[in-house]
């Protein structure tokens, strides 16, 4: 018999709601056995409803009251109010999807709106309890000083790579798609702010003592979400601490306490122990590095490149974000402007870590610059017309009057701001400048306290390493000869400075040398920035304008060092330059690096040469790429020889007590380049035609030091051989050294060291310009045998010789002479080929009577000592030939000096120069002290000093004041003598004549 199955009753919606409602509010109006715990059981709200007359059923008109009792209520069992309100949202999702597969449309509708209610309520709710979290009970919020919305904030962000060292920062409750976003999406500020201000401290809180290896990454996207809400945006920059007040703030404080600060603090750099980061990046990736796989560090260079390149996109996309908003872009500029202003003092030397803020921030800060330069970095686009030069002297916002210009002094450039400018006492208004023109100085300001100082610390720190380095060789070498426990004590801390200093440069090259794309856009700014400067002046062109435009004059000295030292930098750097192109950098260094007119700063000139020395073909790993710069650049050929020699020159004065040796250096470079340039017959050319065009300007100046080095270079080097030599036999003699107490020996032992090195330099530099002179002189001898140079150059080679074949040459001899650059068989060549080349330039035979006139050094036994030598070392017949006829030739001007002085005799004083106390022969009158001197004495005095010698005050070539009286005397003087001498000589031969003509028997005269 079949049986009948009774149909299942059908349930009202007020029933549906009933069910759906008390899912997910886990709440009950009547007192049913249940086995989850979590459903609360509202008697005194169902007791309110009955007395009502209501119905003990769920409904939306019902619920708003049934969830505030459910919150204010204290149950055992209970879920705390945020886990339970959250709960609320999940379980209303998972019931919007069972409604979907309703059939009856308009029930279906009817338990969508009731769940969205639900979603609503529960969302609201949420506000109002983070915003005031007294306001409902809960057992459970003692247990942590974090927002509980945090995992939520984490869940809707969270990726599989969060983290080098641990999972993800929050746990307790799940992700909730969709809760965050109706949380804080269109919604009144005021109900979420406390809300987000809490979560920026967390944020704030986690990443501050994260290293590049730490957990920052979560907290950055979840940063990144947060203030893609407007409210969000908002919120963070009202924080009062987004830019923190207070009588002691300062970089470092806004470093750490600022909501962002901690971000940027982020990094792979080195850092005070007090505010390193973890974990130690150091010590993780390269501790013991020596020993390590080139694999292994390669790895570790490149995890850390990418996390950094995450940083710098995530902080530049927050950043970029905030400034799109227009009410929130102000504060953003703000921020910057602060961070910058009060870490300015990270520009000087010695940098406080206390008081300024780390070299990570400020690296990944220019690295965030120059991402929000990115869309105006085309030096050739019309964008770069946005920048306006008034933004350095009229801009409220960055301090620029403390800084060094270019050219003008501080009250050069206050008295023109106020000449040009009298009306504005306090700037013009920030609002009035645009973005490009902001970002653009704020980048500049950026990168000289952060990428430019970290090149700088980094250059320090390899010479921290190479100098511990020296002193660990030194005592190693002592504790050999006599082992002592003070010194092994020693050589153990410098091990351990070695090791913790080698971390360092690691992370700096981690961070910054491999980081290719960081070099180029920070090359792609500099490259935009000399041409923006060279703009104020009119352009590339040259000769430059003959007064400096105050616009240009007025620009901080910094816009360019940092230009210079940037490429210095990446030159270095293989590959760095790749696809850079350096044309207009060029142009800007041939235009400026000889205009003290434009740039002041002597050593800032100097810097340029060094960038050529950099770019020479034959040193650099692009020489294609850069001969073209210098063989088939238009600037380069019709200036660059010129500019250089210029240059040579203006160095002899930079104003800096340490002028003296820092010139050496400087024309070192120069000199370099010069060789090179020698080679190229274009830049040939225009060296002969400079010394013809200049042969009585900057070219005999230039030779003129030119000479005055070399002779300083080989005495100094010379001399401290022969210290050396006493040093190393003192500590050859182990009898007695052993005798002397450690740290004497431990002292001279590192004088000896230093001396070495003293040689080497010295030496380098001496046969640098000793060769400058061989090749030059073989094309250009002109200059060379002035009046005012002959005897100068006579001289120096003269001594030359008498140091190289003379009778000390002996005491010269050292075990490893190429160790100290000291090639005297190479010296003694270059100075021979200078005598011969002279000589054959030589037409009205003056340069051997000027050989010897050289009281000191002359010798005619040296000329026949020095061609000795020659045939044995392999020189030239021809040049060896050459050589023997000049000294041949200075022997017989010897002879005929000897004579002519013997003619004078007695030289009236008025006759005598007063400098050299030698026969004047064009005597004049100098302007300001009324001495008179010989011509070409004054003029080799004044190629090194323009000074009257008396009395110090300006004197040049063109002052002098001929005395044609006493120069008529002079020579009537000298052919008086010579007549003399004549007719004594004919008076002897007359009387030698009559003695031989007598009588046959000798008694009388034949004739009478």
């Amino acid at each position: 018999m079949a049986t009948t199955t009774t149909p299942k009753p059908q349930r009202s919606p007020e029933e549906i709601e009933d069910i759906i409602l008390r899912k997910i509010f886990l709440v009950s109006l009547t007192d049913s056995m249940t086995n989850d715990s979590r459903i609360v059981y509202l008697q005194i709200t169902a007791a309110e409803i009955l007395s009502e007359g209501g119905h003990l059923k769920l409904s939306r008109d019902l619920i708003e009251r049934v969830l505030v009792d459910r919150l204010s209520g204290n149950f055992a069992s209970a879920e705390p109010p945020f886990q339970y309100l959250i709960g609320i949202y999940r379980r209303a999702c998972e019931e919007q999807k069972k409604i979907v597969n309703m059939k009856d449309k308009l029930v279906r509708a009817q338990m969508e709106t009731v769940v969205n209610q639900a979603k609503k309520l529960s969302v609201s709710y949420c506000r109002i309890h983070l915003s005031n979290p007294d306001m409902f009970p809960d057992n459970d919020r003692s247990r942590s000083n974090v927002s509980p919305l945090l995992p939520l904030v984490f869940g809707e962000v969270s990726s599989s790579i969060d983290t080098f060292g641990g999972g993800s920062v929050g746990v307790g409750v799940g992700a909730c798609p969709g809760f965050i976003d109706e949380l804080f999406r269109d919604t009144d500020y005021e109900s979420v702010e406390p809300i987000l201000k809490q979560l920026y401290e967390d944020l704030r809180g986690i990443v501050l003592k994260c290293s590049a290896l730490g957990n920052f990454q979560q907290p950055l996207r979840a940063l990144m979400y947060l203030i893609s809400f407007p409210v969000g945006a908002r919120a963070l920059v009202n924080h009062p601490w987004w830019i923190p007040k207070g009588a002691y703030l300062n970089g470092r404080v806004i470093e750490m306490t600022s909501i962002l600060g901690p971000f940027f603090h982020v990094s792979a750099l080195p850092d005070q122990s007090v505010f390193k980061g973890q974990p130690d990046v150091g010590e993780q990736c390269f501790s013991e590095s020596s020993t390590r796989r080139p694999a292994d560090l390669l790895s570790s260079f490149t995890t850390i490149k990418t996390v950094m390149n995450n940083l710098y996109d995530g902080l530049a996309e927050v950043l970029r974000s905030l400034l799109k908003n227009t009410s929130t872009r102000e504060n953003v500029l703000q921020y910057i402007a602060e961070v910058i202003n009060k870490n300015a003092s990270r520009a000087h030397i010695q940098v406080d870590p206390l008081s300024s803020a780390s070299s990570g921030m400020f690296v990944n800060l220019s690295a965030v610059m120059l991402r929000l330069c990115e869309p105006f970095l085309d030096a050739n686009s019309t964008k770069k017309d946005k920048i306006d030069p008034k933004y350095v002297f009229y801009g409220s916002r960055l301090e620029f009057k403390e800084l060094t210009a270019l050219h003008a002094s501080s009250e050069e450039v206050t008295e023109w701001l106020n000449k040009n400018n009298p009306s504005t006492s306090s700037g013009g208004e920030s609002s009035s400048y645009s973005f490009i023109c902001e970002c653009f100085f704020m980048t500049a300001r950026v990168l000289n306290l952060g990428l430019l100082k970290a090149f700088s610390d980094f250059k320090h720190l390899v010479q921290d390493i190479s100098r511990c380095e020296d002193n660990l060789a030194t005592l190693k070498t002592m504790q050999e000869q006599t082992p002592l426990p003070r010194l092994a004590q020693d050589i153990a801390r410098l091990e351990k400075e070695i090791e913790s200093f080698t971390q360092e440069k690691l992370c700096y090259e981690a961070q910054i040398l491999r980081d290719g794309g960081l070099l180029q856009q920070a090359l792609s700014f500099y490259q935009l920035m000399v041409v923006w400067l060279v703009g104020r002046i009119g352009g590339f062109k040259m000769p430059l304008p003959q007064s400096c435009p105050m616009e240009f004059a007025c620009m901080p000295e910094h816009f360019v060092e940092d230009a210079m030292e940037l490429l210095i930098f990446a030159s270095r750097i293989p590959r760095a330059l790749d696809g850079v192109k350096l044309d207009d950098f060029m142009n800007f260094i041939i235009m400026f690096m000889a205009s003290p007119e434009y740039i002041r700063n002597p050593y800032l000139r100097a810097k340029m040469v060094e960038v050529l020395n950099c770019w020479m073909p034959r040193r650099s790993d692009t020489s294609s790429a850069t001969s073209t710069l210098f063989e088939g650049h238009q600037l380069s050929v019709q200036y660059l020889v010129r500019n250089l020699l210029k240059l040579y020159v203006d160095i002899e004065f930079t104003g800096s007590h340490t002028q003296f040796y820092d010139k050496f250096n400087i024309r070192h470079n120069i000199a370099e380049l010069l060789e090179y340039l020698w080679q190229v017959p274009v830049h040939q050319n225009a060296w002969k035609q400079i010394a013809k065009e200049e042969e009585k300007g900057v070219y005999l100046n230039f030779l003129n030091f030119l000479i005055n080095d070399s002779i300083f270079l080989l005495d100094e080097s010379l001399n401290k051989i022969l210290e050396l030599k006493e040093l190393e036999a003192e500590m050859s003699n182990t009898v007695e050294w052993e005798q002397r107490p450690a740290q004497e020996r431990q002292e001279r032992t590192r004088l000896f060291h230093s001396q070495e090195n003293i040689i080497r330099i010295d030496m380098k530099l001496a046969m640098e310009d000793v060769s400058m002179l061989a090749f030059s002189t073989e094309q250009i001898t002109a200059p060379f045998l002035l009046p005012e140079m002959v005897e100068r150059v006579a001289s120096m080679l003269n001594y030359f010789l008498l140091q190289l074949v003379g009778p000390q040459r002996k005491s010269l001899s050292l075990k490893d002479p190429e160790k100290y650059e000291f090639r005297p068989k190479e010296l003694l060549k270059q100075i021979v080929n200078i005598y011969v080349h002279l000589a054959r330039g030589d037409h009205e035979n003056i340069f051997p009577s000027a050989i010897t006139k050289d009281g000191r050094s002359y010798n005619d036994q040296l000329f026949t000592e020095a061609a000795n030598v020659l045939r044995r070392i392999g020189e030239d017949p021809r040049i060896i030939q050459a050589f023997d006829d000049l000294g041949r030739k200075a022997k017989a001007a010897a002879s005929e000096a000897m004579d002519a002085e013997a003619i004078l005799g007695d030289i009236p004083d008025e006759f005598l120069d007063p400098i050299q106390y030698t026969l004047m022969k064009d005597p004049v009158i100098l302007p300001s002290s009324r001495i008179i001197v010989d011509r070409p004495v004054i003029q080799r005095h004044l190629l090194s000093d323009a000074t009257d010698p008396f009395n110090r005050s300006h004197l040049t070539p063109d002052m002098l004041i001929p005395d044609t009286e006493l120069k008529q005397k002079i020579e009537e003087f000298v052919k008086s003598q010579q007549r003399k001498q004549h007719g004594e000589e004919m008076s002897m031969q007359s009387s030698s004549f009559k003695s031989s003509i007598h009588s046959p028997d000798g008694t009388g005269p034949l004739i009478d």
